[in-house]
């Protein structure tokens, strides 16, 4: 293979990064590394768990057994004498993604044809099927003769991914007339890793690591590698100054202005401009940037960008904090979560299999700690066998891993919050809580190619309790659960239209928060805005270890119902318990009105405590829908039907300056929460429209969030923050941040004398006051990261 025109690089450094990526434990290659045959070779192990699998292990010989019989599956109906398509499910001449399909059901059957032990292995009436299938397509359906149709994605992405991926396993079948028609017919749709779309757009984020695949892969396919080398540097999109690069952090400073798409330096990921997606786009671009580093690796064409190494910080901060026990939190997976095919913890295994193929490229303490991380992960995703279920270079990988002498991390415990995407995620030994928002700075929810249509409230305060119930968010939630009432969500009541208002950004700056470093304690914040109504409602959580204070205030509307919801549970058990005040509810199905409630409990789910008795309204109800009635695109006509709990607040019609406080207690038990309500363990200081703040009990724990200029006890802002204090005998913590993301400076006085400085964040000093000291945070370009300081009493 012949390097083509020179190297144009702009990196240096960091090149041990890609000396020894290889997919553990992928058998030495015996050709040159910048040989075709050995990147060939490369590609086909990812594919198939390449040769000497020992077939007497039960786990290989499961999933060996399992490829064969999906191929004896697919390949039924495969007829290539067929004039309307191969399939015939799969016939459409507008739809393109019947064209996707067709390519990655022959990639399905081609990879049993080259994985020793099925029943197709080697067998020359499967290979001549397929062959002939191959020819189908492309005088039929794709290649430079084919006008194109639908969704570019199809054509450019989608298609040729699984048209090479058959190249690659059926390469010594196709001949050299076949092999280079198949080439010529990808680079007519996909000729450039930098561009993509008929109108040749510049290529970003996963789009961007898509498009380099596709070109990567076909380049080996031809001896090509004046192609591979602009693969490299597409990866740094070296042709555009970097602005685009998918390894360079979009928040960096000094760097090139581009379409802000990819990952930030907090971890979080946006695709389509504003729409969070590191369980959608950001585990796609995750993997297929694995597999091309394992491609590239030890050859001429290593990717030695220094920028390489902030793929440790997106896994641990862009992934493993967005991960509950195997499943990839719903606030940050974008249309997805409405595609039957995505649930069940299926994007969590994406980014365990990407994760597995990164390690040996990180070698020393990233290789232990991803090696823990992802140990961690399989075992405790007791929902989904992640052994049964993922492909065979990454079961050998992950055997290899499990039998490691490195320990399994353990379960997260952690507040960790993602400002530049206004999410937030606390974990805690028994449960993990999404809090999801939005802004000026991001959009409310993705709603394109006719997916996701009832997700209207997805960002408006929705919470989702991860508990031990693994498959709650999977078994058909999307489709059943009832959109207009979202956990936690603030909402005027009725039905919009399918997908109104999709990717619309709020027209409030206040979203965020602040969390207390090497703690789970953290207060977050948002003023909602709600797209198509006057509602307007100030919604506050306070994550303190085991307890979220939740409170409101403002809640105004022109017109309509208001409602909070408290919770909307889908119930593992339909008869589960629900306790008022420590009386049983009823089961039968239907609405109910609870009256001066203290507390309640449901069995499986976790405690409420209301401070103040409160009204609140409950339904129990049998959901039934089709995931077509989400998804036009990729649902199913089959009717499902799920048992559901609905807690909420009524508020009223077209309220004025209503509010709400509760506590919740995830996972606690009933006597937990009698316990709780009897003494509550946190109290509220300030739920008005200047500031909300609480108090924990046992150790003075102060939270607020101020949306103006206001006083919480000690505790002044000068404006919109968010505030901790922390007392711990005679150290004080004080952790803060801008959640407009929009102030120079944020000024805070802590009415406590006698203080003095022991260590401070930059950009954080101090004076003295009458009253006790003054805290002035530069706050500027911080994109509403939290500032600590702590101080000590004299």
């Amino acid at each position: 293979m012949t390097s083509g025109t020179t190297r144009r690089t702009v990196l240096v450094g960091a090149a041990a990064l890609g000396t020894a990526l290889a997919l553990p434990p992928l058998p030495a290659i015996a050709a040159a590394a910048g040989d075709a045959a050995a990147l060939r070779a490369r590609w086909h192990t990812l594919l198939t768990g390449g040769p000497g699998l020992d077939l007497t292990d039960p786990r290989i010989k499961a999933a060996v057994d399992r490829i064969g019989r999906t191929a004896t599956t697919t390949v039924q109906g495969l007829d290539p004498t067929r004039t309307d398509g191969l399939w015939p499910d799969l016939t459409s001449t507008t739809l393109s993604n019947h064209v996707t399909t067709s390519f990655k059901r022959i990639a399905t059957i081609a990879t049993a044809w080259a994985v020793p032990g099925t029943p197709q292995h080697g067998d020359a009436a499967t290979a001549q099927l397929l062959l002939a299938s191959l020819d189908w397509m492309l005088t039929h359906r794709y290649g430079p003769g084919t006008t194109r149709f639908d969704n570019d994605w199809d054509w450019e992405i989608g298609s040729p991914l699984g048209l090479n991926d058959a190249a690659v396993l059926l390469y010594d079948a196709l001949g050299t007339e076949r092999l280079t028609r198949i080439t010529d017919a990808v680079r007519s749709y996909t000729p450039d890793p930098n561009l993509w779309r008929v109108d040749r757009q510049i290529a970003t984020g996963a789009n961007r690591v898509w498009v380099s695949t596709v070109v990567a892969v076909t380049a080996v396919l031809s001896d090509d590698g004046a192609s591979l080398t602009r693969v490299r540097d597409a990866l740094s999109d070296v042709e555009g100054g970097g602005a685009n690069s998918v390894l360079a952090f979009n928040d960096r400073t000094g760097g090139a202005d581009g379409t802000g798409e990819g990952f930030y330096s907090d971890g979080s990921f946006l695709q389509h401009y504003k729409h969070p997606y590191n369980g959608g786009y950001g585990k796609e671009l995750l993997n297929n940037l694995s597999r091309l580093l394992n491609l590239l690796a030890a050859s001429e064409w290593t990717v030695t960008d220094p920028d390489l190494d902030n793929v440790r910080r997106w896994v641990d901060e862009g992934f493993d904090p967005l991960i509950a026990r195997g499943d990839v939190m719903a606030s940050v997976c974008g249309r997805e979560i409405a595609r039957p095919s995505k649930q069940g913890h299926v994007s969590a295994q994406t980014v365990i299999e990407a994760v597995l193929r990164l390690i040996p490229g990180f070698p020393g303490e990233t290789a232990d700690r991803f090696t823990a991380l992802v140990k961690q992960w399989i075992t405790e995703d007791t929902y989904r066998d992640f052994l049964a279920a993922t492909d065979l270079a990454s079961l050998v990988a992950a055997q290899q891993v499990l039998a490691g002498p490195v320990p399994a991390r353990g379960p997260l415990v952690a507040h960790k919050q993602h400002p530049l995407m206004d999410k937030a995620a606390h974990h805690r030994p028994g449960f993990a809580l999404g809090i999801s928002a939005y802004s000026t700075r991001i959009y409310n929810y993705e709603s394109i190619q006719n997916e996701n249509l009832h997700a209207w409230h997805l960002s408006d305060g929705m919470v989702l309790l991860y508990t031990d119930d693994l498959g709650h968010y999977s078994e058909d939630y999307w489709p059943t659960v009832d959109p207009t009432r979202l956990p936690g969500t603030t909402v005027v009541a009725g039905r919009p239209a399918d997908a109104a208002g999709q990717r619309t950004t709020s027209t409030a700056d206040w979203a965020g928060g602040a969390v207390l470093p090497g703690t789970t304690l953290g207060a977050y914040g948002m003023e909602l805005r709600a797209y198509g109504s006057s509602l307007r409602a100030l919604k506050s959580w306070f994550c303190l270890d085991d307890v979220i204070a939740c409170a409101g205030s403002g809640i105004t509307a022109d017109a309509g119902t208001v409602e909070t919801v408290v919770e909307n549970r889908k119930l593992r058990d339909p008869a589960a318990a629900l306790l008022v005040n420590g009386s049983p509810a009823a089961t039968a199905q239907g609405p109910a009105d609870l009256d001066a409630v203290r507390w309640l409990h449901l069995e499986g789910t976790g405690g409420y405590v209301f401070p103040q008795p409160a009204r609140v309204r409950a339904l129990r109800e049998e959901r039934t829908a089709t995931w077509r009635e989400i998804n036009l695109k990729y649902g199913t006509d089959t009717s499902v039907t799920r048992p559901y709990l609905t807690l909420w607040h009524d508020h009223g019609q077209a309220p004025s300056d209503a509010g709400y406080f509760w506590l919740q207690a995830p996972a606690a038990s009933a006597a937990r929460t009698q316990s709780l309500s009897a003494s509550p363990p946190v109290r509220a200081v300030a739920t008005t429209t200047a500031v909300h703040a609480v108090r924990r009990c046992a150790d003075g724990v102060l939270a607020a969030n101020f949306w103006a200029a206001g006083q919480a006890q000690e505790l002044t802002a000068d404006g919109p923050a968010s505030v901790l204090v922390l007392p711990q005998g005679k150290t004080v913590t004080v952790a803060l941040s801008d959640p407009t993301q929009l102030r120079e400076h944020v000024v805070v006085d802590l009415a406590l004398r006698g203080l003095k400085v022991v260590s401070a964040d930059p950009g954080v000093r101090t004076e003295s006051t009458p009253a006790g000291i003054r805290i002035t945070a530069d706050t500027a370009g911080l994109h509403g990261a939290t500032l600590t300081l702590t101080l000590t009493r004299s």
